[in-house]
C-alpha cells in the first residue's frame, strides 16, 4: 500500500529544502564577499610570461627593450593617492595587502611596464635599527631625533633587525602571486652611504654637511656605522630573494655628495661587499642567484668603479651621456637610465621622441629603459603611456 503523504508532511519538505538552498547561498555569498585573509607561501608562483628584464640584465637578446620607472607605484597615480587618504605612509608600507595593492596599481593603467617594484622605502632599515622615522606632508622623511654623535652608534640594534623587516618578504610574496607572473618583481635597498645620511642629517639636506662633518673628523665611526649597515642590507635583500624578489637595486642615491675619493671609501667598499655577500648567502642557502642593479645618482664620475663592483647592471642618471657610460663600463654590464624626470612634463610627442632618441644612443642589448630618477608627483598620466609605448617601438 502507497502512502501519500499529507499536506503537512510536504509543506514541512519545503521548507527544510528552502532552508537548506539559504544556508548554502549565505555560504557561497560570504565566500565572494568577505574579506577572508589567506596565507600565501613563498613556494609554487605562478609561472613567468614575461621575462624581458632578467634577460637583459644577463645579457641574453630581448624582443623589445623592458621598461620599468623608479616610484611608478607612487603620489603621480591617483588610486595611490586615494590609498594614501586613508593610510599613513608607512602603515601602507607595513601592511602586506596595501603594499601589494600599491605596487600593482601602475601595472593596471600601464601595460606595457616590463616590471614592478615592491611598495616600500629605504628607511624601513633605520626603523629596523631601533630609530623613528616619519613621514611629513611637504617636507618628506623626519627623524625627531638623529645620531647626533658617534658615541650613539652603539645604540643600534642590529641584531635581529631583518626580523622586524618581514613584512616587507610578506608583501613580496603576496605581491608574486598576485600579480599572477605577468611581470618580474623588484626588491631594493638604500646603500649605506645614503642611509647614513639620512640618519645623522634627519632627513633629506641639500648639503649633507652633518654627514661630511663627520666623514672628515670621525672616519672610523663612519666606517663602523657604514659596516652595520651593509649586515643589515645583505641580509635584508636575502630575505627578499627568499620571499619572492626576481631582481634586486640598490639605491644610493646620496653619490652626488661624495668626491671621487670619497665614493671610492665610503660608498663603493661597501657596496661590493653586499653584491658579493648576496651572492655569497644565497648560494649557502642553495637559493637561485637573481641579477642585482645599483643606481648611484650622481655617480657618473665613477663609473668605471661601479663596473668593478660585480653588479649586472648599472643604473645611470639623466646627466650621463649613455654612449660614454658604454665605453667606460664594457659590453659587459648592463646599462639602466636615463630620461630626465622632468621631460615627462613635455607632449606626448615630444616625450615619444626623446625617448626614442634616448634609446637610439643605448642600442637594444644589455639596456634597460627607466628614468634617472624616480617619476614626480605631478607628471602627468598621459606621459608616462608615451614613455611606455613609445620604448616598445623604438627598437
Amino acid at each position: 500500500m502507497i502512502e501519500v503523504p499529507n499536506k503537512v508532511d510536504i509543506i514541512s519538505r519545503r521548507l527544510r529544502l528552502s532552508f537548506k538552498k539559504s544556508v548554502l547561498f549565505l555560504f557561497i555569498f560570504a565566500l565572494n564577499t568577505l574579506p577572508i585573509k589567506m596565507e600565501y607561501t613563498a613556494k609554487n608562483f605562478p609561472e613567468l610570461k614575461n621575462d624581458r628584464l632578467l634577460r637583459a640584465a644577463l645579457g641574453k637578446e630581448v624582443d623589445k627593450v623592458p621598461v620599468w620607472v623608479m616610484r611608478q607605484a607612487g603620489r603621480y597615480l591617483p588610486e595611490f593617492q586615494a590609498v594614501r587618504a586613508k593610510h599613513d605612509f608607512f602603515t601602507v608600507c607595513r601592511t602586506p595587502e596595501l603594499a601589494c595593492e600599491v605596487t600593482l596599481q601602475p601595472l593596471r593603467r600601464y601595460p606595457h611596464l616590463d616590471a614592478s617594484i615592491i611598495f616600500s622605502d629605504i628607511l624601513v632599515i633605520p626603523q629596523a635599527l631601533g630609530m623613528t622615522v616619519e613621514m611629513h606632508p611637504g617636507k618628506g622623511p623626519v627623524f625627531p631625533s638623529p645620531l647626533q654623535s658617534p658615541s650613539e652608534i652603539d645604540q643600534l640594534q642590529e641584531e635581529g633587525a631583518v626580523s622586524r623587516l618581514l613584512y616587507v618578504g610578506k608583501a613580496i610574496t603576496l605581491t608574486r602571486h598576485k600579480i599572477e607572473g605577468k611581470v618580474p618583481l623588484i626588491g631594493f635597498t638604500g646603500a649605506p652611504f645614503t642611509l647614513m645620511g639620512y640618519m645623522i642629517e634627519g632627513g633629506g639636506s641639500p648639503t649633507m654637511s652633518k654627514t661630511k662633518e663627520w666623514l672628515q673628523n670621525h672616519p672610523k665611526d663612519v666606517h663602523k656605522l657604514l659596516r652595520i649597515l651593509t649586515n643589515v642590507i645583505i641580509d635584508y635583500l636575502v630575505m627578499q630573494v627568499e620571499s619572492g624578489a626576481q631582481l634586486l637595486q640598490v639605491f644610493e642615491s646620496s653619490a652626488d655628495h661624495l668626491t671621487r675619493d670619497q665614493f671610492m671609501e665610503f660608498s663603493a667598499p661597501y657596496l661590493k661587499d653586499i653584491r658579493s655577500g648576496v651572492k655569497k648567502s644565497l648560494e649557502e642557502k642553495s637559493l637561485e642567484q637573481v641579477p642585482m642593479t645599483v643606481f648611484a645618482k650622481g655617480g657618473g664620475g665613477s663609473l668605471d668603479v661601479q663596473a668593478g663592483l660585480g653588479y649586472e647592471t648599472i643604473g645611470l642618471d639623466w646627466t650621463v651621456d649613455p654612449v660614454e657610460a658604454r665605453k667606460i663600463v664594457g659590453d659587459n654590464i648592463t646599462l639602466q637610465g636615463n630620461l630626465d624626470p622632468q621631460d615627462l612634463y613635455k607632449s606626448p610627442e615630444e616625450v615619444r621622441k626623446l625617448t626614442t632618441e634616448m634609446a637610439q644612443k643605448f642600442g637594444k642589448h644589455r639596456y634597460i629603459c627607466n628614468l634617472g630618477h624616480g617619476i614626480t608627483p605631478q607628471t602627468p598620466l598621459e606621459s608616462m603611456t608615451a614613455f611606455t609605448e613609445a620604448i616598445h617601438e623604438a627598437l
